[in-house]
């Protein structure tokens, strides 16, 4: 925290001392006069202070072509106009919208060759294949320098992005400025600017390798950059002899063109960077630090989620626990870590739990960071980590506080509201469009439109969920599927009964709207854990570690666990994971975020409908 301190300190002191001296030089009334005498009319488009000043000058007024006085009053009178509206013009929301769209296409054109599957979406572990370990020359580049080159290239290359999207967003800015009619900025403040928002993505970490890529996160902290750096140079450009005018219009325009330009950039890199992770051009090669069940579980998960980034090669482990299935061999004990990293190429190491005592597991944290490698760490009780951790110190021993939303707090009586609201301004909205698939279902499958169904809620209390009808009635009851161990219920059981209509609404999710009036009653929440039927609850509380947590909160219509992939018949502790994980995070952020992410998923579906 001192660090950033200091950062902002010395940054805001070198804006103040680099512009301080070339303060914004204004036109004189003489300059007008000429601009007015040469073509009949002001061509420049003046500050409310030059227009004034002019209006003011008595030589002005004495000059034989009095029309000027006409011009700069209704100058004056077009700038009083144009301050009450947005300082956008047409050619603005065009050069935003074609420069956005384009990098978002090329974005998409490189993510269409990583494959359809998209997100978080899991890959089955008997298609992972793991690499061969080739042992690697010890003659060759030396491996810290190949883990430099290959880790700053990426972020090398998203710092030049970034700096090419900032000169792309000011060129865009300062074009359409005249059509706006406001004054252009001094070079000299772009540049500050531009640095200011790059300075601020490093503080976030944007320039840092993480294991996860979040487009929306990186797009969050790119809105919040542009808008403080836009902020932090009106301020300094306060204290600034000389002209001052329109410097809100100036700063909001610079703030929604680096907005609209960086986050197109984001999200085309961060497609770029999963699209290469998935190939494993850029994978590192990971060992794995304990083969216990949570080491295997870990190894499991890396190997599902290429877009992680790290490839596990091997566990090291003196005692490691069999687990048949998983293509990932234990390559030797803790005295053979130099051996393993320099043999294999070790980039990466995730140390879990192992029957090793602290002071070897400590010993090879500290020799992986002598050869300079990356450690991650899974803590004990990680199950009750969360995002929001706040760290003390008692001597030397860290003590961290976990803090968590509280579901029977105002935070969570807030969301629900929300959702209400929500929820009412979508069926107003929707109503021509729930009418139409309304009058299909009728037409398709006849009468009743909705299907009903017990299902168990917030506190365990069942209410009625409601979906369009997709299937034709069943000639005898529907017996409950035996499912296999650890997998939820999901698709079509039995006899497949759907109707054309009804598989159209099932793979577009569009059967899903009537639970918006579950919403409306209170029964359902827009977002949280998917609703289950009561036989099946009963069942998965009994052997389903930490199931009934989920329902410390209203179920939603999408959750955190679906749109990361986890939908229909997947497996059941990973879905309850993902859904804890939401209640325990929870925010309004997250919540948008997952409505974002639940429209994307929605138009692949239609996508793949179609």
């Amino acid at each position: 925290m001192r660090r950033q301190f200091l950062v902002w300190g010395l940054s805001a002191c070198a804006a103040a001392a680099l512009c301080g001296a070339p303060a914004a030089l204004g036109a004189t009334p003489q300059q007008i006069y000429r601009d007015y005498q040469q073509h009949g009319r002001l061509t420049q488009s003046y500050s409310s202070a030059d227009l004034q000043r002019a209006q003011r000058d008595v030589a002005l007024q004495g000059y034989p072509h009095v029309g000027v006085q006409g011009a700069v009053q209704q100058a004056l009178g077009a700038r009083a106009v144009k301050s009450g509206g947005l300082p956008f013009t047409g050619l603005d929301l065009a050069l935003m919208t074609v420069g956005g769209f384009s990098l978002l296409l090329l974005g998409a054109g490189l993510r269409r060759f990583a494959g359809s599957r998209g997100g978080m979406a899991t890959r089955p572990l008997t298609n992972v294949e793991v690499p061969a370990l080739e042992p690697i020359s010890l003659e060759a580049e030396p491996l810290a320098l190949r883990r430099l080159r290959a880790a700053g290239s990426w972020a090398r290359g998203a710092l030049a992005l970034d700096a090419a999207m900032l000169l792309a967003a000011v060129l865009a800015a300062e074009l359409g400025a005249p059509g706006a009619g406001i004054v252009e900025i001094a070079p000299v403040w772009l540049v500050a600017y531009a640095a200011l928002v790059l300075l601020l993505l490093r503080v976030r970490g944007l320039y840092s390798w993480h294991v996860r890529l979040q487009a929306l996160d990186d797009v969050r902290a790119v809105v919040t950059a542009s808008g403080l750096a836009a902020m932090g140079i009106l301020t300094l450009r306060l204290f600034v002899p000389g002209d001052v005018d329109d410097l809100a219009a100036q700063s909001i325009r610079l703030a929604a063109f680096s907005a609209v330009y960086l986050s197109a950039g984001r999200i085309a890199f961060d497609w770029a960077q999963v699209k290469a992770r998935r190939q494993g051009d850029t994978a590192k090669p990971t060992l794995i630090v304990g083969a216990g069940r949570i080491g295997r579980l870990t190894a499991r998960r890396l190997l599902e989620h290429p877009e992680f980034g790290l490839q596990p090669v091997g566990f090291l482990d003196k005692e490691p626990l069999e687990e048949p299935g998983l293509p990932v061999p234990v390559l030797g004990a803790s005295w053979d870590l130099e051996r393993i990293v320099e043999q294999h190429g070790i980039e990466h190491v995730v140390v879990t739990f192992s029957r090793a005592p602290s002071e070897v597991l400590l010993r090879e944290v500290k020799h992986c960071e002598e050869l300079g490698i990356g450690v991650s760490l899974i803590p004990r009780l990680f199950e009750s980590v969360t995002e929001r951790l706040s760290v003390e110190h008692i001597g030397g021993l860290p003590l961290l506080s976990i803090r968590r939303p509280d579901p029977k707090g105002w935070h969570f009586a807030l969301k629900y509201s929300v959702d209400r609201v929500v929820a009412m301004l979508i069926l107003f909205a929707a109503a021509p469009v729930l009418v139409l698939l309304a009058l299909g279902t009728r037409i398709s499958v006849g009468r009743p439109i909705f299907f009903r169904q017990p299902r168990v809620g917030l506190d365990g209390r069942r209410f009625e969920m409601l979906k369009f009808r997709s299937m034709r009635a069943a000639d005898e009851p529907v017996v409950l599927p035996d499912l296999p161990a650890d997998t939820a219920p999901g698709g079509v059981e039995g006899d497949d009964r759907r109707t054309g209509f009804g598989t159209f609404l099932r793979r577009t999710s569009l059967d899903e709207l009537p639970q918006l009036l579950n919403v409306l009653k209170g029964d359902m929440s827009l977002i949280g854990p998917r609703p289950e039927r009561p036989d099946f609850v009963e069942l998965f509380e009994r052997n389903v570690h930490r199931y009934g947590d989920r329902h410390r909160v209203k179920s939603g219509i999408t959750g955190w666990a679906q749109v990361n992939g986890l939908r229909g018949k997947t497996s059941l502790s990973d879905r309850v994971e993902w859904d804890n994980y939401y209640i325990e995070n929870w925010s309004l952020w997250l919540d948008f975020k997952i409505l974002l992410m639940t429209i994307w998923a929605v138009r692949r579906y239609f996508a793949l409908a179609e």
